[in-house]
């Protein structure tokens, strides 16, 4: 097992192509940040991106396909004073050249930032477009890094074919003990070509926890300084070497807490990410 990150700090990862590195825990808005009006929602989303900032976390996903997030994240990192401490990651989805120039537009005015860190092409829509659109921005200073994004078994060959095709900075897909498919050819390839990867779906949407439910953790668990399933399900993830953040969404502050103890684990080697899965899969 490799050596825990300080207390305080989480471990951080270095993104391939450039060095800079990324705390291993990040924070996703599908859904949870989509509570533009609704008060105690947005009060909720507010406590729990202050403690993620506090907890040392940078990385935060968004996408104009989740609703409001985009404008709710922007709005609360205002107020708090943060912006410039995140790496805003967020996401294109549309078809068309100047369709796919107005979206990001619009998602930096909705962030309220003068540039992204990461753009994505979400899900693959009119990938080769916007990849060249954002080639471009990223020669201009727009954005950061550029990556492509998918969450289904079934575009993992397109997210494959892609990857070999063109100079990615990122892939986001879903990865975890629940699917964990992305290991068998995608994570290698990324490792193989300096591609960071971001993990998403890491508890697959409740999957896992169903599961879990009520069950005691295992052994393993306490040897990797974990107290509850999900830090173990995190761990197991970042175990993987080619993975550089995972990204739980959650608006709850001590989910927040519980995910980013992971990030001050010690991660797992191989033979305790069997363990781990073979603990899951007696379940």
């Amino acid at each position: 097992m490799t050596r825990a990150a300080s207390a305080s700090t989480p471990a951080t990862r270095p993104i391939p192509k450039s060095g800079e590195p990324l705390p291993v825990v990040g924070l996703g808005t599908w859904q949870v940040f989509d509570v533009a009006g609704e008060a105690q929602a947005t009060a909720d989303a507010r406590a729990a991106l202050e403690r993620f900032v506090a907890l040392g976390g940078r990385v935060i996903d968004s996408s104009p396909m989740y609703g409001s997030s985009e404008s709710v994240s922007g709005e609360l990192a205002e107020s708090l004073g943060v912006g410039e401490r995140l790496f805003w990651a967020t996401k294109v989805w549309i078809s068309g050249k100047d369709a796919g120039i107005a979206q990001m537009r619009e998602s930096m005015r909705r962030l309220r930032i003068p540039r992204v860190d990461l753009m994505q092409v979400h899900n693959l829509v009119d990938v080769q477009t916007q990849l060249a659109t954002l080639a471009q921005w990223k020669r201009d200073g727009l954005v950061r890094y550029v990556g492509v994004t998918h969450y289904t078994l079934s575009a993992y060959a397109e997210v494959e074919r892609v990857m070999r095709a063109n100079e990615l900075d990122f892939l986001q897909i879903n990865y975890s003990l629940v699917e964990r498919g992305a290991a068998d050819r995608l994570l290698p390839l990324a490792a193989e070509r300096r591609i960071a990867v971001l993990v998403n779906r890491p508890f697959a949407e409740g999957a896992f926890f169903s599961r879990v439910k009520g069950k005691p953790l295992p052994p393993v668990a306490a040897e990797l300084g974990c107290t509850t399933w999900a830090q173990l399900a995190l761990k197991w993830i970042l175990g993987n070497p080619a993975v550089t953040c995972a990204i739980p969404g959650t608006r709850n502050a001590k989910h927040v807490e519980d995910n980013m103890a992971a990030a001050t684990a010690p991660f797992p080697d191989e033979a305790a990410r069997a363990k781990i899965a073979a603990a899951f899969d007696a379940l």
